[in-house]
């Protein structure tokens, strides 16, 4: 049987949606006014489950600040000045925490 430490570590699914989430934000694709995708269109649009997709937009709102959930509003780009210092970020005022 193979060691551990020799077998490749598998990136989780929902950190490969919030990689290509965040580099498509920090690119500038939603600065010009264009509505951050729902949860369903974006578990379409990567063909994963809509979990997969929550777990992707909470590294994206707890970890890298990049943007804001609102219950009944949906998800919204943070403006890039008022974003956090990469690795400070946590829940934003008005926004629900972790929950655990």
């Amino acid at each position: 049987m193979p060691d551990s430490a020799q077998r490749p570590k598998r990136v989780p699914p929902y950190r490969l949606v919030a990689v290509e989430l965040a580099a498509e934000i920090r690119a500038g694709g939603y600065d010009d006014g264009t509505p951050f995708p729902s949860e369903s269109a974006l578990s379409r649009r990567f063909d994963v489950a809509p979990m997969t997709v929550r777990r992707a937009l909470e590294v994206l709102r707890e970890e890298d600040g990049l943007i804001t959930t609102r219950w009944g509003k949906g998800s919204a780009v943070v403006p890039p000045d008022q974003r956090p210092a990469p690795g400070t970020a946590g829940p934003r005022p008005g926004e629900p925490g972790r929950g655990l």
